[in-house]
């Protein structure tokens, strides 16, 4: 009989990681790049106190090869000194509850110990507190306190970070070349100062100063400081209170629009962070003023609740989630929707070098600053002959000519019309007490605002549809045919019957009102085939989009030769519209060139 054997004991596969191990890989959660130290440190910095924070950044051909952070804050004794790099020791917070209500930049304690897990670190500092002589100076070597002494030194913080990624040679690999790294810390350390404005920031690279500001002068004086004044004057104050939340800060005109969300900077309740959220009410607060794929310049800091905003989602705190979205973005959205409403915003031509004012004449010369004058008492353009084009276009014009009649103009002064440019721009002198000015005006776009409202206003208090004489039918791609389908309840709340007319083809039997009972067939198909392109229509925004395709449709197009009687008249239409200043897609309607701006153009400056 064989002996009988023990089966062998099956190894784990599954073990517990050694506190190196999970120390730099929750290092690589924290710390991306050599910015998220910069940020982390300065955030730590505001924590303590800091009215004055100094960044020192070395480099070399390979890189940034030191960091350093300097703060005038409460500053640490020996104790806290060694137990601020043990893993989750913080002065922010002391249980869980805490973190519903925390108001501080950290909370977690990670990040000293994250930094120190894969760099070289030495921090001297000093408590604000007269009766300690002596600060301290330790040396913490991929996380190990290699050093500890006393030192000499003023209260506050100060923290050398080198040798960053060396012990995880595969972060420090996939880092980017010098200029872009340097680009991020520059970015982390302007999206501080803007979110602590009563805070002095100073970050200097190889020996040059590079960014300042000064802790006064409120959020202003720190985009003046960072992006010049060329900005600053451009931004339109935002400020607004609910129960909950507080707004304030900048946005920038219209015409400020940039093609990314890199100048869209948010902080709430002074934390600098991202928010798909937010953005959303942002983008719903300008509305048809911004081109689509643009994005504005935007300065907000918001204070909201802290038991509606957890901070505690992103391992760089980057996120956060909101309790009462939708009323933050209805808040939000409308506070900016009120600032810019208050505001003319006619797109400025282009400006003059440094925005001075022409130099003076030489003596003895007398220089009118109108040398040219319009008299109204006198014909303003010579008679023109009958154009086929000008029934039609006189139609049109009588069709929104009541939608605004008695309402203010939006644009001030005297509008005096001087003619066309190639059927497609009207020339308008604008007189008010800041001189003249030329008005280039868009008559496709201008129309199409006036369409665009009067279709909203229709929308909401009368009856939006007329039976066509005769139906027009549409024949359609299959895939087009669908998106019809799906739409057709949309598309009849905007006033457009669409009835199955067999296969892919539609009868439409009633078009809006706005349009005229004697709309040309071709109209019709291209205000539906239209809505039939958006290959994404969603019950969200497709009243929007219909909205936008009729008042595009129905709009005089550029090419139409105008009277001078229907230019007047569709300037004065403009004029009091709502929001004379775009089309429903965002681009301007109208450009303004003023003295300062012509000067410019002809280098009298």
């Amino acid at each position: 009989m064989k002996p009988s054997r023990t089966p062998k004991k099956q190894q784990s596969r599954i073990r517990l990681l050694d506190e190196e191990t999970i120390n730099r890989i929750a290092a690589g959660e924290v710390v991306e790049r050599p910015a998220s130290v910069v940020k982390e440190l300065a955030e730590n910095a505001i924590d303590a106190g800091a009215k004055q924070i100094r960044i020192e950044i070395r480099t070399d051909p390979g890189g940034i090869s030191r960091i350093r952070v300097t703060d005038d804050g409460s500053g640490m004794d020996a104790a806290e000194a060694r137990l601020a790099f043990t893993r989750h020791a913080t002065s922010k917070i002391t249980s869980w509850e805490d973190l519903s209500r925390v108001a501080s930049m950290g909370f977690r304690g990670e990040a000293l110990a994250s930094i120190a897990a894969v760099s070289r670190v030495t921090l001297v500092t000093k408590p604000a507190d007269d009766a300690v002589i002596a600060g301290t100076r330790l040396v913490i070597d991929g996380g190990e306190i290699v050093s500890e002494e006393a030192a000499g030194t003023p209260a506050g913080t100060s923290i050398t970070v080198e040798d960053l990624f060396a012990a995880t040679p595969a972060r420090k690999k996939f880092l980017k070349r010098k200029a872009t790294e340097l680009a991020h810390i520059y970015t982390a350390v302007e999206r501080c100062a803007l979110a602590h404005p009563r805070t002095a920031f100073l970050l200097v690279q190889d020996g040059a100063e590079k960014i300042r500001t000064y802790g006064r002068g409120g959020l202003f004086g720190v985009i003046s400081a960072l992006y010049g004044t060329g900005i600053a004057r451009s931004l339109v104050p935002v400020n607004g209170t609910t129960p909950y939340m507080r707004i304030e800060g900048y946005v920038g005109r219209p015409d400020l629009n940039r093609q990314n969300a890199q100048m869209i900077v948010l902080s709430v309740n002074e934390r600098q962070i991202t928010s798909n959220v937010l953005l959303r009410a942002i983008r719903a607060g300008f509305g048809t003023l911004l081109p689509k794929n643009r994005y504005p310049v935007v300065f907000l800091a918001l204070n909201i609740d802290t038991a509606l905003v957890d901070v505690n989602v992103h391992p760089a705190k980057k996120e956060i989630r909101l309790s009462r979205e939708d009323e933050i973005v209805r808040d939000l959205a409308a506070a900016i929707r009120t600032s810019l409403g208050d505001k003319e915003l006619i797109a400025r031509g282009t400006p003059a070098p440094g925005g001075s004012a022409a130099p003076a004449p030489a003596a003895g010369v007398a220089e009118s600053h109108s040398a040219y004058r319009i008299d109204p008492r006198h014909e303003r353009m010579p008679q023109q002959p009958l154009h086929a084009a000008f029934g039609q276009t006189d139609t049109r014009l009588r069709l929104t000519e009541h939608g605004a009649a008695g309402a203010a103009a939006k644009v001030p002064g005297s509008l005096t019309v001087l003619g066309q440019i190639d059927t497609a721009y009207i020339v308008v002198v604008r007189k008010d007490d800041a001189g003249e000015a030329i008005l280039l005006i868009d008559q496709h776009a201008a129309h199409e605002r006036v369409l665009y409202e009067q279709v909203l206003a229709k929308r909401e208090r009368e009856t939006t549809a007329q039976e066509l004489i005769v139906p027009v039918i549409l024949t359609l791609r299959s895939k087009e045919a669908e998106i019809v389908r799906g739409a057709r309840h949309a598309l009849m709340t905007e006033g457009f019957l669409v009835e199955e007319f067999g296969g892919d083809s539609f009868a439409v039997r009633t078009v809006p009102v706005i349009l005229g009972r004697q709309v040309a067939p071709d109209l019709v198909r291209d205000c539906v085939a239209d809505i039939a392109m958006e290959t994404r229509v969603s019950a969200e925004n497709v009243r929007e989009r219909i909205t936008t395709v009729i008042a595009c449709r129905g709009a005089i197009k550029a090419g139409t030769p105008l009277s001078a009687e229907q230019m007047q008249k569709l300037v004065d239409q403009l004029v009091r519209s709502k929001n004379p200043w775009t089309c429903p897609h965002g681009r301007p309607t109208m450009v303004i060139f003023g003295r300062n701006e012509l000067d410019g153009m002809f280098r009298r400056t």
